[in-house]
């Protein structure tokens, strides 16, 4: 575990990276390792595609058993639904990708009938095998097809209990679609990095910055775009990389987080302290793997004071002072927000409802994940989801978030105008697979836009 001097951990070493700037910048070097299995049928090109991705499901047995368990490569771990019929688990990939199989590793509690499905949406599926005999065990499935989102889809259970898998593993050749629109420009003039990866910077400020007027920062490097628009990282950098309008240093400012070890890059864009300029990120690895993370396109196209006035229009009133406590330049989170803290008139936001499941923190304190909510990260996410006093099945299920008051109304935004709905709004916000998080092994190029 790779940790920066100044920061304190935000859970035991084997939990994956978190964003924590609202506390303190936490990264872990994570170390990427796709373990090749004897498939049955294999293909030498085959590449694990589903290991780290972000992991939705019908239902959870409990916040122990969680979807993300079965694609985390860690046979330790495993995702267990409710007990009843039908559920499913699934996988975002990132990008459409072509399929060969899938490995799933059953637990006890296995399927008897299932489907394996695909979709380029989340909503519109399309079955590539089925069966109504099931074994359980291990099964190696080959499958061909294509798609963005896979999903089994357990419809008969072989025993009183749920479904539970140790792993559920997707493999295909690699190399996904690209984004189909021109937001990232050609790709085929970036230079191949010297060290672990390059970073190309992107003006995407509609006019209002010349690339002389936006400017990256890092490890004391300071250049405008126009002078140096890549970064050859190097590998163990680890913290942030700073993008400011204007001038260096000047008000208009925000930054990605990341760990760059000797062959993977995990990184984020993150909502958890501040919004204070439009950021995407785009990684594209050496084995095809392509995804993309941060603001979707239509915030990117409006004017910075639409966005502005969409936050304030969307959030309920205690939220709407976020727009304005710092304007032009920021919208803060509430847990920086004076009227959340001690005294201020939104103090005890949280407090009956936390109370409601036994958890005594100040209203700050959840909205930060701090203080007794650092250990918990379940329970943090819960309350800011307000999904607390559902049941574990439900609590990791992103249709039934914010659905109802105290939430974190400054996250929902936040989600609602990520590319995939994937934001980090809160320290905690990767529980259930929800934040901006990407890691991948062999990282070629990382294009950063910087919007308006």
């Amino acid at each position: 575990m790779q940790t920066l001097a100044s920061a304190p951990t935000d859970r035991p070493a084997a939990a994956p990276v978190r964003s924590r700037t609202a506390l303190g910048l936490v990264v872990i070097l994570i170390a990427a390792c796709f373990a090749v299995l004897t498939p049955s049928p294999a293909r030498a090109a085959d590449q694990l595609l589903s290991q780290g991705r972000p992991a939705t499901a019908s239902s959870v047995e409990s916040g122990a058993f969680a979807a993300g368990a079965a694609v985390d490569g860690n046979t330790g771990t495993r995702w267990s639904s409710a007990f009843a019929d039908p559920q499913w688990l699934q996988v975002d990939l990132g990008s459409v990708q072509q399929l060969t199989r899938v490995q799933l590793n059953w637990e006890a509690a296995y399927a008897k009938a299932f489907q394996i499905q695909t979709s380029t949406d989340a909503q519109n599926w399309t079955t590539l095998y089925s069966t109504t005999t099931g074994t359980g065990g291990t099964q190696n499935l080959g499958i061909a097809g294509s798609g963005r989102y896979v999903r089994v889809q357990g419809t008969t259970r072989a025993t009183p209990y749920g479904y539970s898998l140790w792993e559920f593993q997707v493999y295909g050749p690699g190399g996904g679609t690209v984004p189909p629109d021109d937001f990232w420009g050609s790709t085929g003039d970036i230079p191949p990095a010297a060290n672990a990866v390059e970073v190309k910077i992107l003006n995407r400020t509609n006019g209002k910055y010349p690339d002389s007027q936006v400017y990256w920062s890092f490890n004391g490097q300071v250049h405008s775009i126009a002078e140096q628009p890549y970064l050859d990282m190097p590998a163990n950098s680890a913290g942030r990389m700073y993008f400011y309008l204007g001038s260096p240093n000047g008000p208009y400012y925000d930054f990605i987080e990341f760990t760059v070890g000797n062959n993977v890059f995990n990184g984020n864009t993150t909502r958890v302290d501040a919004f204070g300029l439009k950021l995407a990120m785009r990684l594209h690895t050496k084995d095809g793997y392509d995804t993309e993370v941060g603001e979707n396109r239509q915030t990117f196209a409006e004017d910075r004071a639409a966005t502005f006035q969409r936050f304030t229009d969307a959030v309920p009133d205690q939220f709407k002072v976020l727009a304005r406590t710092q304007a032009p330049y920021r919208i803060i989170a509430p847990g920086s927000d004076p009227s959340f803290r001690a005294g201020g008139a939104n103090a005890n936001y949280f407090t009956s409802y936390a109370q409601s499941v036994g958890v005594n923190a100040a209203t700050s304190d959840i909205f930060g994940c701090a203080a007794a909510l650092a250990g918990n990260p379940d329970m943090c996410a819960a309350l800011n989801r307000h999904v607390a006093t559902l049941p574990a099945s439900q609590q990791g299920d992103p249709a039934q978030y914010y659905k109802a008051a105290p939430a974190n109304h400054y996250a929902k935004f936040w989600h609602d105008n990520a590319i995939n709905h994937l934001a980090y709004g809160f320290p905690y916000d990767d529980v259930a697979g929800q934040s901006s998080f990407i890691s991948h092994a062999n990282p070629q190029w990382l294009l950063v836009a910087v919007g308006w």
